[in-house]
């Protein structure tokens, strides 16, 4: 155990009573009282907070926050610690960039507590801000109202899980060059520009699992086309495995994944999104997207850009529903249950009431080996349709079933242009296309 004399001196100029440290040891924690905070102070107690929060570290034992709201700012976290809270803490921005900064720490808990960053309006930055960080937890915590960012997380590695983040004008959490961070079971409402962004600097593996969160009401405000707006936003990052989420009203994307490989997209529900509901674009391979759940939205699963290398996916039991006849945001977005290029296999999808393309195989010469079987078509304006373009690659359409299409079951296109209205019937003239076995009602 820390002796006194270590205390003190870890604290600088701090005095902390033996009667203070007799309390701590004896009850396994110490209290944030016991240095002056106080629930009903309107004032910075920024001071207060780290003299209570290094003294803790030091002895090793957790800080205990009562109920009440405290206002700080960039207090800093360099040991091992435990914040906890009860129901009631809130820690209020103060003049600072953060309220709390833990950078080059490990073996950190925080739990229970309430980041409010009400008075830092019209400042960037983050609630909580973690740099260089291994085995942090930071659980059943409320993030509210930030000027900037909730979490921004640079090279962690740990937990953020059953936490609530609302009303963020940048994004819920930002995660930079992750070292394996679990961010689950989270409920994220009324963010700027994005829900959870795992971004690299440079492309590299990443290993995040994201799973059972629940975000809502992503707008864009930072406009462009497609880097803001998105319920969850993976770029650069490989090795990440996104399931089981819930995401609802998302200005562009519930889930967009831009230049990563080895990304698993499994057992989501994504409703209402205001483009492309599952995007894997730009340079992305070896994307598995299966058993999601897409209802409303301009557009389906988008597995493109075989110009910029997007290539190699799975496509496979999805169901897209009930989409919109263009996009609110973008007007470049025309609707299509499935769009896929490059080195696919797209089997086993339902996709039923698109005013537009229920799959869509290859963009003028943009298609290379495309297997699109055993999927059922349903009530779309076009069932299928298949790239002849000059220079399109290989698909093999066999054994689905188009029903009830508004305008042609299975085409042949060259960019806009039909020029078969019956693939099936005129596959001779097209070497590149083989199609057998498909039923049309």
């Amino acid at each position: 155990m820390t002796n006194r004399r270590q205390l003190l001196t870890a604290m600088g100029s701090a005095v902390l009573s033996m009667s203070v440290f007799q309390r701590a040891v004896a009850q396994q924690f110490v209290e944030g009282t016991e240095f002056g905070l106080e629930a009903t102070d309107t004032g910075d107690q920024s001071g207060k907070f780290q003299m209570a929060v290094d003294a803790a570290a030091a002895l090793q034992q957790p800080l205990h926050l009562a109920a009440g709201t405290y206002q700080i700012s960039n207090i800093a976290v360099s040991r091992p610690i435990t914040i906890r809270g009860t129901p009631g803490t809130t820690l209020r921005m103060g003049a600072g960039d953060a309220i709390l900064v833990l950078r080059d720490c490990s073996d950190v808990v925080l739990e229970g507590l309430t980041f409010d960053g009400i008075d830092a309006l019209g400042r960037d930055g983050a609630l909580l801000s973690i740099t260089n960080a291994q085995r942090i937890t930071v659980q059943n915590c409320t993030f509210l109202r930030a000027a900037g960012t909730g979490i921004k997380a640079h090279n962690m590695q740990g937990r953020i899980e059953n936490c609530a983040l609302s009303d963020i004008a940048d994004t819920a959490i930002h995660a930079n060059d992750s070292a394996g961070i679990d961010i689950l079971g989270n409920i994220i409402a009324r963010c700027g520009n994005g829900g959870i962004r795992v971004w690299r600097s440079q492309s590299g593996p990443d290993g995040a699992r994201l799973s059972g969160n629940r975000i809502s009401d992503i707008d864009w405000v930072g406009g462009g086309n497609g880097q803001n707006g998105n319920g969850i936003n993976v770029f650069r990052a490989d090795n990440v495995g996104i399931s089981d989420n819930h995401i609802v009203n998302c200005a562009f994307s519930a889930i967009r994944l831009n230049a990563t490989k080895n990304t698993r997209v499994i057992g989501n529900h994504c409703q209402d999104s205001g483009e492309v509901s599952i995007f894997s674009e730009f340079g992305f391979s070896g994307s598995i997207i299966s058993d999601n759940l897409i209802d409303g939205g301009a557009a389906g699963i988008s597995m493109t850009n075989f110009n910029d290398g997007g290539r190699l996916a799975v496509c496979q039991g999805n169901i897209v529903r009930n989409l919109l006849e263009r996009s609110p945001n973008n007007p470049d977005t025309v609707p299509y249950g499935i769009g896929v290029e490059a080195d696919a296999a797209v089997t086993g999808n339902v996709i039923e009431g698109v005013p537009g393309t229920g799959i869509a195989v290859g963009w003028g010469p943009y298609l290379r080996d495309v297997l699109v079987n055993d999927n059922m078509v349903r009530e779309c304006t076009i069932g299928i349709a298949v790239s002849v373009a000059p220079g399109a690659g290989h698909a093999r359409i066999s054994d689905n079933l188009v029903s009830g299409s508004g305008e042609h079951a299975i085409i042949a296109a060259q960019w806009d242009e039909i020029v078969s209205r019956d693939l099936p019937a005129d596959a001779s003239q097209f070497p590149n296309v083989a199609i057998q076995g498909n039923s049309v009602i």
